[in-house]
């Protein structure tokens, strides 16, 4: 997710659309330009992002980056790219490691290491000089291979190289100005001990959380007990101490003066902190833009000490970049569960949006998802299979090929093929994938009832008065006239043709229970039309045959 160069000849149309556009990455672009208007303008609008690597990269961390780009394109187009911007992916790597993450290696070995900058803790998997190092590796080759538009800012360099000593300076000049904003926020045995600088022990190297005994604006220099009850006096500069995490995000912003930054919710009450840190060091504070958690499937917190919930990679698996693009531009204020089971759903909005943004004028385009994933230039893409048909394709046909299930589609799409599109080749990859570990586990076929048999032998007769090539609408009316007969399956609270009453989803759910071994499904018309109308009357002489249900361990 690249952001270019916004064309020389951005139309009017377009920027006019996004002067008016409602979607959330116009809104905060917006909130950047009254900022400048304020402040009376800037050479360059910094856009940051934070990292904590003291846990692997997860879907979040991607999640802020792929976000921010979004307005930061926004924020481009609404300005017709007359500011230089840049995006800074700072990573907090010199924070010491407090607990040790649960999906590494070497677990025993990282014990030992607690306390210490996590760029001073060695690297449980052997392949970096640091577990830091080897999480921002981890990091920055991911967002390299999404093309994103980035610098990678380390808090180890920045504070031994002595970028941040005027920073840390002031922050020791205005020490009792930060106490006063951070004391009421702590607990009162807390309060006895706290200080905003932590120092790196020069006996042991580990990160301490001790109280000042004294902190010299003059000299620059703070005193304080060692680990070992020697007194010790330091400079706050060259990378001797760092900041707190609170007093961290203010300073950072008032060093480097900031123009936004998103964070997710476990921050808002922290937030006034942040701000009013910022703003006692000289700084103003960026725009915010807070959003909402992820879940796993349990509904916790996804964390990335924990593990749980999908990585990167497993999202990567089952479907493409653009897809999880879409998982994160979509209502970003509201908490989602972020598992494998919202990836089908996904694929299949993220075309729907694709396909529509050609017929849309631009106040369609703008708001359009698709629009900001792809920085304005989404491709022209239409997709003649959904995801949710392919891998009920997969189900019924037990395929585990792509040649297989090409065939299928070739005879449905005969103008299609895998060369010219590649993008569907590649959901086919997706879809058996996905149906091997997450479909095909939890297949459970049953034995249709006596009503549902009856229903099911009509539905074989009416099939074989159809063309073998009929579409999926005049399937549909088939399958529909077939449920009007039978009284289990009307709905009074819907309309069919005639006025009467319509066709409940009690006669999908059974199709899908005793054919396709699970709850529910797309438009059955479209599957059958897809999967051929021969190969479905077989399907169904199998499940009233009973060796469907035979089939099911649990049967």
């Amino acid at each position: 997710m690249t952001v270019p160069a916004v064309p020389a000849d951005l139309t009017e149309e377009i920027v006019a659309a996004a002067t008016e556009g409602k979607a959330w990455p116009f809104e905060e672009a917006r909130k950047i330009i009254a900022r400048l208007e304020r402040k009376g303008g800037k050479d360059e609008v910094l856009f940051e992002t934070g990292y904590g690597p003291s846990g692997l990269p997860h879907i979040g961390t991607f999640g802020e980056v792929a976000r921010t780009t979004m307005v930061r394109h926004a924020f481009r187009v609404l300005t017709k790219d007359a500011i230089p911007t840049r995006l800074l992916c700072f990573s907090d790597d010199m924070d010491g490691m407090r607990k040790v993450p649960e999906n590494v290696p070497n677990q025993e070995k990282l014990a030992e290491s607690l306390h210490l900058p996590l760029t001073r803790v060695p690297d449980p998997f052997g392949t970096h000089e640091s577990f830091g190092a080897h999480n921002n590796a981890r990091l920055r080759a991911f967002l390299d291979a999404f093309g994103f538009d980035y610098e990678f800012a380390s808090s180890t360099d920045y504070y031994l190289s002595g970028r941040f000593d005027d920073i840390l300076i002031r922050v020791a000049e205005r020490y009792q100005a930060i106490m006063d904003v951070m004391l009421p926020t702590l607990r009162e045995e807390r309060q006895a001990t706290y200080s905003p600088f932590l120092p790196i022990s020069p006996s042991t190297g580990r990160v301490l959380y001790v109280p000042m005994k004294q902190v010299n604006a003059a000299d620059g220099t703070i005193t304080f007990d060692d680990e070992d009850g020697t007194e010790i006096t330091m400079p706050v500069t060259g990378g001797n101490v760092k900041l707190q995490w609170k007093p961290d995000f203010g300073a950072r912003w008032a060093a480097l003066d900031v123009d936004f930054e998103m964070f997710g919710k476990d921050h808002l009450s922290n937030q006034p902190v942040y701000d009013r840190i910022c703003s006692v060091l000289g700084g103003d504070p960026p725009e915010h833009f807070v959003y909402e958690l992820f879940l796993d499937d349990r509904g916790e917190k996804i964390s990335k000490s924990k593990g749980n919930g999908l990585t990167i990679d497993e999202w990567l698996t089952y479907a493409s970049p653009e897809s999880l693009s879409l998982f994160m531009f979509q209502k970003p204020k509201t908490a989602k569960r972020l598992y494998f089971d919202v990836i089908p759903r996904t694929v299949d909005e993220y075309f729907a949006h694709l396909s529509a943004f050609g017929r849309q004028d631009a106040a369609g385009q703008v708001n359009n998802p698709v629009w900001h994933i792809h920085s304005g230039h989404p491709p022209a893409v239409e997709m003649p299979v959904s995801f949710a048909l392919l891998l009920n394709l997969v189900s019924a046909s037990n395929a585990e090929s792509a040649d297989v299930l090409w065939a299928y589609i070739s005879r449905y799409a005969p103008d299609v093929t895998p060369e010219s599109a590649p993008e569907l080749d590649a959901l086919v990859g997706y879809a058996i994938r996905y149906f091997e570990d997450f479909v095909r586990p939890k297949k459970v076929f049953r034995a249709p009832d006596e009503t549902e048999r009856q229903a099911l032998s009509e539905l074989d007769a009416k099939l074989g008065t159809l063309a073998p090539d009929s579409d999926p609408a005049a399937i549909q009316d088939a399958i529909l006239d077939v449920a009007r007969q039978h009284e289990r399956y009307l709905d009074p609270k819907r309309k069919g043709p005639d006025g009467g009453p319509g066709v409940s989803g009690v006669w999908f759910q059974a199709l899908y229970e005793t054919l396709l071994g699970q709850e529910r499904g797309p438009r059955f018309g479209s599957f059958v039309a897809l999967y051929g109308i021969d190969e479905t009357r077989a399907l169904i002489a199998k499940a009233l045959a009973g060796e469907l249900a035979a089939a099911t361990p649990s049967a």
